[in-house]
């Protein structure tokens, strides 16, 4: 705190979120906020502009059933997880494809009060068994056309996000600030942003570049 006092977050430690959208075609972020560390994951989502047909995946940390009913109003599609206190109502059980690892899809409605009134439409429950990480995962989306499979594939894409801030950390040194007031240390992300930005779209002109060489 006492080197970055306008980064409030508690009484003695300061910090800042660095939240992203990442769009998995070429691995590109789309957009970045970087607010103190006090703001809560899911006010990002009022800043977002969703595009129709879309689809957002998200951890528990952006679960609030306001925001998804707007998202939902908007077209696009969200894929996030239930938290442990998840309180619903099962309508339908359609079939599964029990060799995919998906235990259960199911048609919802929420029944607790605030969720209700905020998320007035039914949902889709998907429960997954990771054999990998030996775990039993619930997602919840507004999307019922697609394949169950096909779900929990798209929210396993959203590890192309880890990888992201794993590769500013460990080429960009982004750790260690070059001075500490607020303009220098968001001039800085903001620098190690390009840097990847530059690299990934070289990257992808590269890839295809090594296609049409392979279909000429």
């Amino acid at each position: 705190m006492s080197l970055f006092p306008w980064a409030r977050f508690r009484r003695t430690k300061s910090a800042i979120k660095l939240h992203t959208l990442m769009n998995l075609r070429g691995s590109i972020p789309e957009f970045i906020h970087i607010p103190d560390g006090k703001m809560h994951d899911v006010n990002i989502l009022d800043l977002l502009v969703p595009s129709p047909g879309a689809f957002y995946m998200m951890d528990r940390g952006y679960l609030d059933f306001r925001r998804l009913y707007q998202l939902h109003q908007e077209r696009s599609f969200f894929i996030t997880r239930a938290k442990s206190n998840f309180k619903f109502k099962r309508r339908y059980s359609h079939d599964v494809d029990k060799s995919s690892n998906v235990q259960c899809d199911q048609t919802i409605v929420l029944t607790t009060h605030y969720p209700v009134k905020h998320y007035p439409e039914p949902l889709r429950r998907i429960r997954f068994y990771d054999t990998d990480r030996q775990k039993r995962l619930i997602f919840i989306t507004n999307n019922f056309e697609l394949p169950a499979a096909t779900i929990v594939q798209l929210y396993k894409a959203r590890w192309h996000i880890e990888i992201f801030f794993k590769w500013i950390r460990q080429h960009l040194r982004i750790k260690a600030f070059f001075d500490t007031s607020e303009n220098a240390v968001k001039v800085q992300i903001w620098t190690a942003v390009s840097t990847y930005l530059l690299v990934a779209i070289m990257k992808k002109e590269l890839m295809l570049e090594q296609f049409l060489y392979t279909i000429l």
